[in-house]
């Protein structure tokens, strides 16, 4: 965002539009309030908010890992009872 002339000082570049340029100038030195303590219960709730989260993807991951593993006896081949009785 800044140039350096041939002189050694830089200098902003060129905005086209004014109210980016003039940003600075609307910088705010008030403080936001400090952030409110949670409470015991509201620590407690998030705590196990986030292990119930956790649980149910463990939970997934392990009730899935069956589905997902390839069979060593090679693709099975499925026959009708109608096509035994001839």
């Amino acid at each position: 965002m800044f140039q350096t002339p041939s002189g050694g000082t830089p200098r902003r570049e060129t905005v086209p539009f004014a109210f980016v340029a003039e940003a600075d100038h609307f910088r705010s030195n008030v403080t936001p309030p400090p952030r409110e303590r949670l409470s015991a219960s509201q620590i407690v709730g998030r705590t196990l908010l986030g292990l119930t989260v956790v649980a149910g993807l463990a939970g997934s991951l392990i009730f899935g890992m069956p589905s997902l593993q390839s069979g060593d006896s090679g693709p099975r081949q499925q026959q009708s009872e109608a096509s035994d009785n001839r």
